[in-house]
């Protein structure tokens, strides 16, 4: 777990970078949650729906899957007894009975699941009958990142809707989040920020069965009423916490339960927490030495890692350019050379026979010097006494210049 300086920290960094987040539009009535709960206790569950192929059975579920879901429901069943013992440390006991899970693939064989007159909402991918002890799942969804999330949220609901038969609303939610470690996330920490900062937070008379609608207000909720009921575990621990669920089961209200387990009101403990919050989720702790060494380390790092990034991003535009300039050169060159052997291929093609000097010419002295450099051979057979003298003009050609 992070310290609480390094969780502000990252909240008002996330807030600062990407302001969308003060109002971020949910996936579904239940905000980012992809799940629901149904409340009726008048349905009519089918004894086994014919979608159903075969199932799993535990020592307290029943897995019911299709043929898609053979696989995913033999996997589900190595795991599902060691979440349901969770449920023990928080709530101080289990529930009793034999949990049914049905288990589809695709949003087809996940409608069909469904109890008669309890179909799910279009973007819900899991659904608690708690009356009925009944889970509905997508199998594709527990494979995705907040899968396991999902699952151990609407095995809550089914353990409230077992243990007694009316919770708040606000309770229900904070204890399925809570054995989910939902209250964990970035998410529900920036949401009680915004409502300290913004002095948006509900009471919890307002949350009893209502709910809100505005996609912001959502995300309060369900991240206060986490916070809360992980403060009253904490603070009063599992024991409590089972007397709480034993008075409500006796038919109790609410409030007259947590009276008694608790030794005070629910007015009274919530007035306690509330003032608390400004000093975990305000602007308070930012101020503190602690965080404000984290905050000016953070934004110094920042710094010299955008420093470091531009001075890179400039010498690799240096050495682009001196790449460029060499590449240039060498181009210039290669063409200069191809350009000076063809002119040299050119000389020597037309120096194959003597040029027609006219009479008593005799031509320039650098020009003469460089026909004597390319004719060694001519030179060598001149040069040679007694043999073909020009005079006798057995070579057939004109007398080759001389310097004087």
């Amino acid at each position: 777990m992070r310290p609480p300086h390094m969780r502000h920290l990252l909240v008002l960094l996330l807030l600062l970078a990407a302001p969308g987040a003060w109002a971020q539009e949910p996936g579904g009535p239940h905000g980012t949650h992809a799940h629901d709960v149904v409340t009726d206790a008048a349905l009519v569950p089918l004894t086994r729906p014919p979608q159903v192929s075969g199932d799993v059975t535990t020592k307290r579920f029943r897995i019911l899957h299709t043929a898609a879901a053979t696989a995913a429901a033999h996997e589900l069943s190595r795991q599902i007894e060691g979440v349901r013992d969770r449920f023990g440390t928080i709530l101080g006991k289990d529930w009793p009975g034999v949990t049914e899970i049905r288990l589809g693939v695709g949003r087809k064989e996940f409608e069909a699941l469904a109890l008669p007159g309890g179909k799910p909402p279009g973007w819900a991918v899991a659904l608690a009958y708690p009356a009925h002890q009944i889970i509905l799942l997508d199998a594709l969804s527990l494979h995705e990142p907040e899968g396991q999330q999902t699952l151990r949220h609407e095995l809550a609901h089914v353990a409230l809707g077992q243990l007694a038969p009316s919770w708040p609303r606000w309770f229900q939610e904070g204890v399925a989040q809570y054995v989910t470690g939902e209250r964990y996330s970035l998410t529900h920490y920036s949401a009680l920020f915004r409502a300290v900062t913004q002095e948006r937070v509900f009471h919890f008379e307002h949350l009893d069965r209502a709910w809100p609608d505005v996609p912001s207000d959502v995300e309060i909720a369900y991240a206060q009423s986490a916070a809360f009921v992980a403060h009253l575990s904490a603070k009063f621990g599992p024991q409590a916490m089972a007397a709480l669920v034993d008075g409500v089961a006796r038919g109790e209200p609410f409030e007259t339960a947590f009276g008694k387990a608790f030794r005070t009101s629910l007015l009274v403990e919530e007035t306690d927490w509330r003032e608390g919050l400004a000093a975990r989720y305000g602007w308070l702790p930012l101020t503190t030495s602690s965080a404000l060494v984290w905050l000016s380390a953070s934004f110094l790092c920042v710094a010299a890692y955008a420093r470091r990034r531009q001075q890179r991003a400039a010498k690799l535009a240096e050495m682009a350019a001196q790449d460029a300039a060499e590449d240039a050169a060498l181009r210039l060159l290669a063409a200069q050379a191809a350009q000076a052997q063809a002119q040299g291929t050119a000389v020597s093609a037309g120096d194959s026979t003597w040029p027609d000097w006219p009479a008593g010419s005799q031509g320039t002295e650098a020009h003469l010097e460089a026909q004597d450099s390319e004719a060694p051979a001519d030179s060598a057979i001149s040069d040679l006494p007694g043999e073909l003298d020009d005079e006798d003009g057995l070579n057939g050609r004109p007398p080759k210049p001389t310097l004087h």
